[in-house]
């Protein structure tokens, strides 16, 4: 298995198409440093600083990790990986993951402006009671697998999740989907109806004030699908597209070859948004539960030179 310096890199236990990427203590040490120079006040308001600690990481590997993320990320065949601390680090609190979250993302791409939030990254949090208007709050309800930026102008080549907490939770694993692996593909891929443009809006607390039309599938530079999709936001313009968002929806629920995986806390999924849908399993109710959970998305950088090579890992 091919390994960095101060990182063990598997194929995850449950999918070969998602790399696990373990951060070995000895590196996390090795970040509390560099990661204290700059308070988060600084990260948010200067980006040039978000690029420093991305590089403080990168020289930990010798420059290896963020070519080895950037192959992953972008091969059809994987595009996922989770990466994380090997094991807890009392040095690693909230402020350190929102740092350590930042500088991979800035491995791989740069960040768009979360509205939500305001800047360039946002935390909320799952608690047992919620009064918003999103399933992204949403405890107990199953939150149907989709994926991010359907209803925004800027490009959303990838996501970044890391949790943050996790207290009295049973339940709320993380459901994903490749679109290769999906039994009902070639079936929706090819109805002309998801090559349509569909209307997308969002509710207010996204804090987007237009809405965007696009289609649901489209083709990558090799012909393969891509989607483009959340069940909360396309605004069906006729019966046969509002049919047509009906069977998708029911196609991708039904499907037997989700990934349903626990990410344990401090670590970061971070995944292609072309084919690999992402949702989560309902929580136990439980009037303590509380998740916070931090979100990076963004578009690839236009100019990469790889040349750390997967040789390893399993051949799909």
């Amino acid at each position: 298995m091919n390994n960095i310096s101060g990182f063990d890199i598997s194929p995850n236990n449950i999918s070969p198409r998602i790399i696990d990427i373990k951060i070995k203590n000895e590196t996390i040490e090795k970040l509390i440093f560099p990661f204290k120079k700059f308070d988060l006040t600084a990260i948010e308001y200067k980006p040039f600083t978000r690029f420093t600690i991305a590089k403080s990481l990168d020289d930990l590997s010798e420059n290896k990790l963020s070519v080895l993320m950037n192959d992953i990320i972008r091969d059809r065949n994987l595009g996922c990986f989770i990466i994380g601390p090997e094991k807890k680090n009392v040095n690693i609190d909230d402020t350190f993951l929102v740092k350590l979250s930042t500088a991979i993302s800035h491995l791989i791409g740069i960040p768009n402006h979360d509205s939500m939030a305001g800047k360039y990254y946002a935390r909320f949090h799952v608690k047992h009671e919620d009064k918003s208007d999103s399933y992204l709050r949403k405890a107990y309800t199953n939150m149907d697998l989709h994926t991010d930026g359907t209803y925004v102008k800027e490009i959303t080549d990838w996501l970044l999740m890391t949790k943050i907490e996790e207290k009295n939770v049973e339940g709320g694993e993380t459901a994903m989907l490749h679109l290769d692996d999906w039994e009902y593909c070639d079936e929706l891929f090819n109805d002309p109806v998801g090559k349509q443009n569909f209307l997308w809006g969002s509710p207010k607390s996204k804090n987007v004030d237009y809405k965007v039309e696009h289609p649901i599938f489209s083709e990558d530079k090799n012909g393969k699908p891509q989607i483009s999709y959340i069940d909360q936001f396309p605004e069906p313009k006729n019966m046969s597209q509002g049919n047509f968002l009906q069977k998708l929806s029911d196609c991708l629920e039904e499907s037997e070859n989700k990934v349903i995986t626990k990410l344990p806390v401090g670590s970061a999924v971070v995944a292609n948004n072309y084919f690999w849908l992402h949702g989560r399993k309902p929580f136990k109710e439980n009037k303590d539960l509380s998740r916070e959970l931090l979100r990076i998305r963004g578009s690839f950088f236009k100019k990469l030179i790889y040349h750390y090579k997967l040789t390893n890992f399993t051949k799909l």
